[in-house]
């Protein structure tokens, strides 16, 4: 097993972030978090691009802990070598979140350490490229939609809305809603992007300029359930137009961090708040989340969402374009290109 390989690496120096492809060494790379145990050597075949990996690229507020840092909060490959005997050399597997990618070496290169029990063994019908097309944001979407499940939620319920819905979380979840029968709306301040969304099973689109001004604390009753990958105002608008005892599941802050609104919703509609932790997620759910999407995300959907990948060097470029709102749902990342 060669020691050296191609990565990003990031280096830091004063408040200034450089980024740049290297040939980098497995010794470089900084110890895992303590009581981690790195075990299983995995060779990337992709990784892909979020929102979050957009900030750490540009150099956003120094958010990753130590440097040099490869970053890349998820990817997926094969099992190189492994001292856990649940992998082994050839297994197929996906990485998402732990803090890969800002707290330890993540998916910009053509290999990375893991300690096992972060893994997951991807399901025989979905492979490495199709598991970055899902990528975090698509998990993430998993996620949300098994929450509003718990929380009573059904096609039978009412329709759902999905904010952001041309990204990364809403594309896959406009998509998977879809094919479990619910009406999907979808909130974009795209309208070109309508084709792509209605191509993925939205039922109608409403623009984002309608959900993303100060709004009131209650308003008419439109949907029992919501995907919002946006927050602030967008989120608590969402809140507000709630049927009774529907649920929002929150998952992003895209437009912001704040909560700008009031607790009418929670206390004349009963509406559930529910957050989205991706990142430390449990096991038993993560491996719940893509035996879901081996069954509720089809290639054809898939195709559709990660229609483009691009080589390593594009990562950088497309961290920005992320940003900037630029991206419609997936980018794969070859980091052997």
């Amino acid at each position: 097993m060669s020691d050296t390989f191609k990565a990003i690496l990031l280096q830091k120096d004063g408040d200034k972030v450089t980024s740049s492809i290297e040939q980098v060494s497995q010794d470089m790379a900084p110890a895992l978090p303590p009581g981690a145990g790195g075990d299983v050597w995995v060779k990337i075949d992709y990784s892909t691009v979020n929102f979050k990996d957009g900030l750490v690229l540009s150099g956003s507020k120094l958010l990753a802990a130590v440097y040099p840092m490869v970053p890349g909060i998820d990817y997926a490959g094969t099992v190189e070598s492994s001292e856990d005997p649940k992998f082994k050399p050839g297994d197929k597997v996906v990485m998402n979140g732990w803090g890969v990618g800002d707290a330890m070496w993540g998916g910009y290169g053509e290999k990375a350490l893991s300690k096992s029990g972060w893994l997951v063994k991807l399901p025989d019908n979905i492979d490495t490229h199709q598991a970055m097309v899902i990528g975090t944001g698509g998990y993430t979407a998993m996620l949300a939609i098994l929450t509003l499940e718990d929380a009573g939620v059904s096609p039978d319920s009412g329709p759902v809305l999905v904010t952001g819905a041309a990204g990364g979380v809403g594309s896959v979840s406009v998509a998977i809603l879809s094919k479990l029968g619910y009406e999907v709306i979808a909130s974009t301040g795209r309208p070109e992007e309508e084709p792509f969304l209605k191509s993925l099973g939205a039922s109608s689109i409403i623009e984002r300029a309608e959900l993303s001004e100060p709004g009131r604390p209650l308003g008419r009753e439109r949907w029992a359930g919501c995907v919002d990958s946006v927050g602030s105002h967008t989120l608590v608008n969402a809140l507000a137009q709630t049927m009774h005892s529907g649920a929002i599941s929150a998952c992003g802050l895209a437009q912001g961090a704040d909560l700008p609104g009031t607790v009418m919703p929670f206390l004349l509609r009963g509406v559930s708040l529910l957050g989205i932790d991706s990142v430390m997620c449990v096991m038993a759910r993560r491996e719940q989340a893509y035996a879901r999407m081996s069954t509720d995300l089809s290639a054809e959907k898939m195709a559709i969402i990660g229609a483009e990948t691009r080589p390593l060097a594009a990562a950088i470029e497309t961290g920005g374009q992320i940003l900037q709102g630029k991206i419609r749902g997936r980018v794969v990342i070859d980091v052997n290109a």
